[in-house]
């Protein structure tokens, strides 16, 4: 079994999906996990729901403030060993409608907030000989109709994952990213599309992919807690497709 005993973990945008399944795998391998949200409702939801793991408010758009929320993790919890940065956005719609707000909100949160927090956190990961794993998705390679921006973002994502994994190495920082096909979380509510919607793109997404169904953010997690394993010192600049066979089609 995967210890992280002694180790603290970092995790962006940790109060529900992806996110939040990480989170909880971290705490259950022993680690001390700090876990963002972006408004206080949502903290406060999450600290109920989760009082073994450690809130802080943080949008990760705020670079200034992002750094002063990252310094008192590390402050608080005395060094920082993995950095998760998860926090992300999506909205769906074609190039023709797309609105100039939701083609900014996609950058700043997908590409720039997850930059702000790793220039925050890169002092302490240098320290410890950390860890980075980057959440990104399978749209970061594979072309997909209506979700342009957003695949934009994803794909710079993996760019800067690679990227950031030459640059690193000689510090002793592995880089990773996740790319995770359909998951079955709430980020759909939130990405612009009708109600009625909704159900008729999870079944469809569901139909498209190999293994005829969409992942549970647990099954995205278990490979976030391996990527970050302290034994794994022989991984970095990888971009782990886990996305039920989506790359095959």
């Amino acid at each position: 079994m995967i210890s992280f005993v002694n180790e603290v973990v970092l995790i962006t945008g940790a109060n529900s999906g992806i996110g939040e399944a990480t989170a909880i795998a971290f705490a259950a391998a022993g680690a001390s996990v700090y876990g963002t949200a972006r408004t206080e409702s949502t903290l406060a939801a999450a600290r109920a729901s989760h009082p073994r793991i450690h809130w802080v408010k943080m949008d990760v758009r705020d670079g200034g403030a992002t750094r002063v929320a990252v310094e008192q993790v590390v402050a608080e919890a005395g060094r920082l060993d993995v950095l998760v940065n998860n926090a992300g956005t999506v909205r769906i719609g074609p190039l023709q409608v797309v609105h100039e707000d939701d083609i900014a909100l996609q950058f700043e949160t997908n590409v720039y907030g997850l930059t702000y927090v790793t220039q925050a956190a890169l002092a302490a990961l240098q320290t410890s000989k950390g860890t980075i794993v980057n959440i990104g998705s399978a749209a970061g390679h594979k072309p997909s109709a209506g979700l342009s921006i957003y695949a934009a973002t994803k794909a710079a994502v993996e760019s800067l994952t690679l990227s950031w994994a030459r640059e690193l190495a000689p510090h002793g920082v592995r880089v990773n990213a996740i790319a995770p096909g359909p998951v079955d979380t709430p980020v759909l509510s939130k990405a612009g599309l009708p109600p009625g919607a909704i159900a008729g793109m999870r079944e469809g997404l569901a139909k498209s992919l190999p293994l005829g169904r969409m992942a549970q953010p647990a099954e995205i997690a278990r490979w976030v807690v391996a990527l970050a394993d302290p034994s794994v010192t022989w991984v970095t600049g990888q971009i782990l497709s886990v996305d039920g066979g989506m790359s095959l089609t």
